[in-house]
C-alpha cells in the first residue's frame, strides 16, 4: 500500500513544485525589462487567470474521481465515457472565456484594483494569453483523467513540457526577438498549446485503445447526471475557498503594510507546504476511487489509514520547520522588519500544518468517493465560522485574530470531513 501511494504522490508532488516556477520565470523576465510596473502586470496577469482556472478545478477532481472509479471496476468504455464528458465540458468553458474575455478583464480588474498603468499592461498579457484558455482547461482534464488512470507521471511530465517551452520562447521572444513585455506573453500562450498537444500525444502513446474508443465512439452532446451533480459541488466549494482568500487578503490590508507582508510570506509557505500534502491527496483520488470502484472495502480503508500515516509525517517535518519562521522568511526577503515580525507569528505558522493536514487528506479520499457534497458541506461550515470567529474576537488581537480564524478554519474543515466519513458505509 505504501508503495502504491507513494508511485503516485511522488510524481504529483514533483509536478506541484513546478507550478510556482512558472511564475518566479515570468517575474525574473519582467523584472529585467525596466520598470517596477511590468513586474506589477505579470504579478496582476497571473491573479487573473489563477481566480479563472480556479474556479474550474472541477475539470480535473470529478474526471479523477469518476474515472478511478471506472478504473477499480474494470469498465473501460465508462473511463473513456467520463474522459469524453470531460473534454467536451473544458472545450466549452475555455470558448466562453474567449467569448466573455472583456466583461471577465473589467470585473477582474475591478476586484483586484492595480494602478492605471500595471492595469493597461495587464490588460494586453490577458488579451494575449486568454486564448489558452481552451487548451488549459483542456490539460486540466487530461490530467485528471490520467491521475484517475492510476498514472501520475504522465500530469508531471505535462507540467514539465509546459514549464520548459514558457521558459525557451518566453526568452527568445524577449530577448532574441525583441517584443519586450509582450514575448512573456508569448512564450506563456505558445507553452499552453504545446503543452495540450504533448498531453494528447502522451495520452495516445499511455492508454492507445482507450482513445481509439474515444474516437470511433459517439460523441453525442450528453453530459451525465453524475458528472454535473459532482462538478456543481467543487465548483461552488472552489467559490467558497476564494472567497477566504481573499479575505485573509482584504482583511490583512487593514492590519498595514508591514503585516500585510508578512501575512503575505505567511500564505506562502503554507501554500508550499501545500503542494505537498497535494501529492498524498491526488494519491488518494487515484487509489480510494479504484478500490470503490472495485468494492473492495478492506483495501480502501486500509489506503486512509495509510494516507494519513504520511501526511501525519510530512506535517509533523513542516510543523518542525515552520516553528523559526525567521529562517524561513529571511530567504525569501531583506526587509529586517518583516523578518523581525514573523517571530511575534511563530505558533499560528507552527500550527497551519498540523491544523490542515487532515483536510487535505479527506478531499483526495471524498474525490475518489465522489462524495462531493460532503465536501462542500465542510468548506461551507469553516467558511462561515471564519468570518463570524473574526467579526467576535476582540479587535485588540489585531492581526492575531485573522490567524486565529484561519488555522481553526482549516482545522474545522478536516473535522467535519471526519465525522461525515464516519456516515458512509464503506
Amino acid at each position: 500500500m505504501n508503495r502504491e501511494i507513494l508511485r503516485i504522490a511522488l510524481p504529483a508532488i514533483v509536478a506541484n513544485v513546478t507550478i510556482p516556477l512558472l511564475g518566479l520565470l515570468d517575474t525574473a523576465i519582467a523584472g529585467h525589462l525596466g520598470s517596477a510596473s511590468f513586474i506589477g502586470a505579470i504579478a496582476v496577469g497571473a491573479m487573473m487567470f489563477n481566480l479563472i482556472y480556479f474556479s474550474f478545478g472541477f475539470l480535473r477532481m470529478s474526471t479523477s474521481g469518476l474515472t478511478a472509479q471506472r478504473c477499480g471496476a474494470g469498465d473501460d468504455r465508462g473511463a473513456v465515457a467520463v474522459l469524453r464528458d470531460s473534454i467536451v465540458v473544458s472545450l466549452s468553458i475555455g470558448l466562453a472565456v474567449i467569448v466573455l474575455q472583456w466583461p471577465l478583464q473589467w470585473l477582474l480588474l475591478y476586484i483586484i484594483g492595480p494602478s492605471p498603468q500595471v492595469a493597461a499592461l495587464a490588460q494586453q498579457y490577458f488579451y494575449m494569453c486568454v486564448w489558452g484558455a481552451p487548451p488549459i482547461l483542456m490539460m486540466m482534464a487530461v490530467k485528471g483523467w490520467l491521475l484517475g488512470m492510476q498514472d501520475s507521471k504522465g500530469p508531471m511530465m505535462i507540467s514539465i513540457m509546459v514549464n520548459v517551452i514558457n521558459t525557451v520562447v518566453s526568452l527568445v521572444a524577449v530577448y532574441a526577438v525583441d517584443m519586450g513585455f509582450m514575448g512573456i506573453a508569448v512564450g506563456t500562450l505558445t507553452s499552453e498549446y504545446v503543452g495540450l498537444v504533448f498531453s494528447l500525444v502522451l495520452l495516445w502513446r499511455k492508454f492507445p485503445d482507450h482513445v481509439r474508443m474515444l474516437i470511433t465512439g459517439p460523441w453525442r452532446l450528453h453530459i451525465s447526471r453524475r458528472y454535473f451533480t459532482v462538478s456543481g459541488d467543487i465548483f461552488v466549494r472552489s467559490f467558497l475557498l476564494t472567497l477566504v482568500h481573499l479575505g485573509m487578503v482584504s482583511l490583512g490590508a487593514r492590519s498595514g503594510d508591514l503585516l500585510l507582508a508578512v501575512n503575505s510570506l505567511m500564505l506562502s509557505i503554507n501554500s508550499f507546504y501545500a503542494y505537498f500534502l497535494d501529492g498524498i491527496a491526488f494519491a488518494g483520488e487515484a487509489l480510494v476511487g479504484k478500490y470503490y470502484g472495485a468494492g473492495n472495502g478492506q483495501r480502501l480503508r486500509l489506503c486512509v489509514r495509510s494516507l494519513f500515516v504520511w501526511a501525519t509525517l510530512l506535517a509533523a517535518l513542516f510543523t518542525a520547520a515552520y516553528a523559526f519562521p525567521q529562517a524561513i522568511f529571511s530567504q525569501l526577503t531583506s526587509d529586517h522588519d518583516v523578518v523581525a515580525v514573523a517571530g511575534d507569528y511563530r505558533w499560528w505558522c507552527a500550527l497551519l500544518p498540523l491544523a490542515g493536514m487532515a483536510a487535505f487528506v479527506w478531499d483526495g479520499v471524498f474525490i475518489g468517493l465522489t462524495r462531493s457534497r460532503g465536501m462542500l458541506i465542510a468548506v461551507a461550515v469553516a467558511t462561515v465560522l471564519f468570518y463570524v470567529l473574526y467579526s467576535l474576537m476582540p479587535a485588540s488581537l489585531g492581526n492575531h485574530r485573522l490567524w486565529a480564524a484561519f488555522v481553526t478554519y482549516l482545522a474545522v474543515r478536516g473535522l467535519v470531513q471526519t465525522l461525515l466519513y464516519q456516515r458512509y458505509k464503506l
